[in-house]
């Protein structure tokens, strides 16, 4: 299991990373009172065993934990503790900036600091340090953001918890579908693949689905199959990298053939099986496999 608990200064930039957090698959709580933390993780823990260990949602989770729990904070340190004492280890990332950044950034949005009560900016970002600084030295990692980008905290935050040499910096969602039944429309692009033969017309295919051997071998065996996934591979390998550039954090292919059961199903496959190989994170999604009787749905995702 994958625990974060990020802490930093205010208005360093946690709200941004938490929402790139929970791009990359991790279950957030913000600004939880550090004493609930043991005894929530314990809970969790003893609840995992029942869950798919091949399900990221499950095994990712962080906290935002800072001094807007004003004197709960302090109880971080016990809290800490009685985590190792329960085998529980998590990673402490901490977001800091200069003085001076942090108090443009909050002339700009114009929002109190939480401990500005009775005292000047100055002072309350002074008082934070102090409160912080014994967490600060155990931060497994420290990112000064004075002068980064919320695309370069991105970029940092997916190159640091990235496993496995994957790119989590975006999901790919590919949806076989049958036009028939309408174009799904949250569709970046789709892929219409009724120009191969169809197995429908195939007496010993019609019955079975994309997920059928005998049909994907019936599939992938014309010539132009190959010719177009490779034409398809090659386009997506050169824009993605530009999609995740610009911050686009979900892309939907859609493939389409008539019925949505048997070439698109096959080519949805082996195109995530090819985006799998560039260590992309795909999920994908048989959507009208359930449209004929004879045929029970069945999606998977990675």
């Amino acid at each position: 299991m994958d625990m974060i608990i990020l802490t930093g200064m205010s208005g360093a930039g946690k709200s941004l990373a938490a929402n790139y957090l929970e791009d990359m698959g991790y279950f957030c709580i913000d600004n939880l009172p550090p004493s609930l933390l043991p005894e929530l993780m314990a809970s969790y823990v003893k609840k995992r065993d029942n869950l798919s260990p091949q399900d990221p949602e499950t095994s990712k989770m962080a906290f935002v934990i800072d001094v807007r729990s004003s004197d709960l904070f302090e109880e971080i340190f016990p809290a800490l503790e009685r985590l190792t004492s329960l085998g529980i280890s998590g990673r402490i990332i901490f977001l800091d900036a200069t003085d001076q950044a942090l108090i443009s950034r909050y002339k700009q949005s114009r929002r109190n600091h939480p401990l500005a009560q009775g005292r000047g900016i100055v002072q309350a970002i002074e008082l934070e340090r102090q409160r912080l600084a014994p967490v600060k030295e155990l931060a497994s990692d420290v990112i000064e953001t004075s002068t980064l980008s919320p695309n370069e905290l991105r970029d940092i935050l997916y190159a640091m918890l990235s496993s496995e040499g994957r790119d989590e910096r975006m999901t790919i969602l590919i949806q076989s579908f049958g036009f028939k039944y309408g174009i799904p429309v949250d569709c970046d692009c789709v892929l219409d693949v009724r120009f191969i033969p169809n197995p429908y017309y195939v007496p010993a295919l019609k019955p079975l689905s994309g997920l059928d051997q005998p049909v994907i071998d019936h599939v992938l065996s014309f010539k132009e199959t190959g010719l177009f996934m490779d034409l398809q591979e090659k386009w997506l390998e050169f824009t993605i990298p530009y999609y995740i550039r610009e911050g686009k954090v979900r892309f939907t292919i859609g493939v389409g053939c008539t019925g949505g059961r048997h070439r698109s199903v096959v080519l949805a496959e082996d195109l995530a099986n090819r985006l799998r190989d560039n260590k992309l994170r795909v999920v994908i999604d048989h959507r009208d496999l359930d449209k004929d009787p004879r045929i029970s749905g069945r999606s998977r995702s990675e």
